[in-house]
């Protein structure tokens, strides 16, 4: 705390603590006075009295101080707040009863009882008042008491969806802040005890379903979902049926995002894709990592992309002593390195530019800060590039993989945690194909090494980059039209976060190279996706049309997470189920034909046949499989 707030802070308790004490004294003389009239007007001894007044006074202020009264900023206060005072005077009561008691051998119980009372009034009136004067300044400042009289021509009509308490604190900061534009019609909400009462100076309207009625008729320019704490299903029903009658819909965050007593007009954010998924986001407890990441030095390759750089966030929480921020393109190890650092941790973070194709270099990574726990994020995962470029793929998932894995059992890390793909499963594509590879050797490692092992797979995921998401906005910015492959592709769709808490906690699961699934839920329409992206940017389909473009070279209609028999019946985590996959009996001795093999095709063909345990593939095998997914 700077000098200038301390010096503010002591004359602050020191005006109150005065006031509390005028306020004590006068109680106790009125009372004195009430009972005692004879005695406080004609009697020479008064020291009773005198030092009952000064007692009591002085055993307020101390146990006040003690307790933190003087800490609480009474404008906001509460009914605890309210408890507190009470209960200090209490306290304050019952040791003057035993002073009393000890000074006197008796004490003055009607006395102590109404002293109480208007001692009590009397504190409360004091903290009453410095709210409604603090209260009105702002106001004033604010021009609030001027606002009804001269209303802006663009504020908007706003209705607020939920009369709890993240929509009354929603409602109070719009009311003392002109900034967001936003003018408080009313609530709507599904409480019965509610409805035509006034909350915070705002009528509730009706309920949920009285939604598109008020719209209409109160005129409404803008909708706020104000329940965090709404299950996802009558969630995304409601912000659905706001979404057809209002283009302006935006929506506090989910009750996990949303700290206590800090929701505000700055955390409301448009309605997007994720709100309208039509899935249950997976929730994991992830309490018991702390232990196994705080103080350790963790590694994450790929800390660039965005799962990557989404799990670093994730980790930054359970506070390792150092963070390996591992990735090849400088910018994007810059760009995250210095987002980590402006969250203000106090954690070691270490930026690294390295190929995980390069031996000797991750030796020397290694050899430098031996990681604890190490998170293989960084692969090439474009499907259509990949099958153009097979050999690079190649390298980098399967080779760079096998490097960073031996690396982890060379120098004894703890874990080892790989992120594969849902295209790992019966793959018809280079990219499928390597990471199912790369999950072999894992497993591999896994079965010998007192390092833990363990892949996860996962489907896609939503605003990564190359996902679907960023593809649509950019043509919608364009005016259209979004291209679909396909009417009937499907997939399975997850948030960053959800991926990367998912993939921080299978980590802790691990074991002996496991292969770990998320239960994802029903697959998602391709197209639905981009009829909602329409939807949420407020045009229609008339305005901005849907193309279809056809199923791109080693594409997949429909994805799965792992083949029919292979899912363990039994999840090993609420969501998380394991997969029982193959292993390869020659895994080295087919590594080693891949490098005889120049061509493309026939690398191609090479690795789909081996991913897929073996199938006996003909010449002309690798196109029949692309014409026929």
């Amino acid at each position: 705390m700077s000098f200038t707030e301390l010096k503010r802070k002591s004359i602050r308790t020191s005006i109150l603590a005065a006031l509390d004490i005028i306020a004590i004294i006068s109680a106790i003389t009125f009372t004195y006075f009430f009972l005692y009239p004879v005695e406080f007007l004609f009697s020479m001894n008064q020291n009773h009295f005198i030092q009952s007044a000064i007692i009591y006074s002085v055993l307020f202020i101390l146990i006040a101080g003690l307790s933190g009264l003087y800490d609480v900023a009474w404008r906001f206060a509460s009914i605890k707040e309210a408890v507190r005072l009470t209960l200090t005077l209490v306290m304050s009561t019952v040791s003057l009863y035993l002073i009393q008691f000890g000074m006197y051998g008796e004490a003055m119980e009607r006395m102590l009882f109404l002293s109480f009372c208007l001692s009590l009034l009397a504190l409360g009136a004091i903290r009453l008042g410095s709210r409604v004067v603090i209260t009105w300044n702002s106001n004033s400042a604010s021009g609030l008491f001027n606002k009804k009289l001269k209303k802006r021509k663009d504020e908007k009509r706003t209705l607020i969806i939920g009369a709890g308490q993240a929509g009354r604190m929603l409602v109070r900061q719009m009311q003392h802040s002109q900034n967001h534009r936003m003018n408080p019609i009313g609530f709507i909400d599904d409480n019965s005890h509610l409805q035509s009462l006034t909350v915070n100076g705002v009528k509730v309207l009706g309920k949920v379903n009285d939604l598109e009625s008020v719209v209409e008729r109160e005129a409404i320019d803008k909708i706020v979902f104000a329940i965090p704490s709404m299950n996802y299903k009558e969630r995304l029903e409601i912000i659905k049926r706001a979404k057809a009658i209002c283009t302006n819909v935006h929506t506090l965050p989910m009750i996990e995002e949303v700290a206590a007593g800090k929701v505000s007009v700055n955390q409301m954010r448009q309605v997007s894709i994720e709100d309208l998924l039509g899935r249950e986001p997976v929730e994991l407890d992830i309490s018991g990592i702390q232990s196994e990441v705080e103080s350790k030095t963790v590694l994450v390759t790929g800390a660039g992309g965005s799962i990557g750089s989404e799990i670093c966030r994730q980790i930054l929480k359970f506070q390792p002593s150092r963070l390996l921020l591992l990735g090849h393109g400088e910018n994007s190890i810059y760009l995250i390195e210095r987002e980590l650092r402006d969250l203000n941790f106090d954690i070691e973070l270490i930026p690294i530019i390295a190929d995980i194709q390069d031996r000797n270099r991750l030796r020397e990574v290694f050899e430098s800060y031996t990681p604890h726990l190490v998170f293989h994020a960084a692969a090439h995962k474009h499907v259509p590039l990949m099958e153009a470029n097979p050999h690079e793929a190649v390298k980098n998932n399967i080779y760079g993989t096998k490097n960073v894995a031996e690396m982890a059992d060379e120098f004894g890390a703890s874990r080892f945690v790989m992120i594969s793909t849902d295209k790992a499963v019966n793959p018809t594509n280079v990219m499928g194909s390597t990471k199912r590879i790369a999950e072999m050797v894992v497993q591999r490692l896994g079965k010998v090494s007192s390092t833990k092992y363990a892949v996860v797979r996962f489907g896609n995921v939503l605003g990564s980059r190359g996902s679907v998401i960023p593809l649509f906005k950019n043509q919608i910015e364009k005016g259209g039209p979004l291209t679909v492959t396909h009417p009937d592709m499907t997939r399975y769709f997850m948030t960053i976060p959800e991926a990367s808490r998912l993939v921080i906690q299978a980590g802790m699961l691990a074991d002996g190279g496991e292969v770990f699934v998320l239960d994802m839920g029903e697959p998602v329409k391709i197209v639905d996706l981009a009829r909602n992206m329409i939807k949420l940017s407020g045009f229609t389909e008339e305005q901005i049309s849907i193309e279809y473009s056809g199923i791109r070279p080693g594409e997949k209609m429909f994805e799965e997470l792992l083949k029919e028999g292979e899912v363990h019946p039994e999840a090993v985590y609420p969501k998380i189920f394991t997969g029982i996959v193959s292993e390869e009996k020659n895994l080295d001795g087919k590594l080693n034909q891949i490098h005889h093999l120049k061509t493309s095709e026939a690398l191609s063909l090479y690795l789909i046949n081996w991913a897929n345990d073996g199938i006996e593939l003909h010449d002309d095998s690798l196109n029949h499989i692309r014409e026929t997914v």
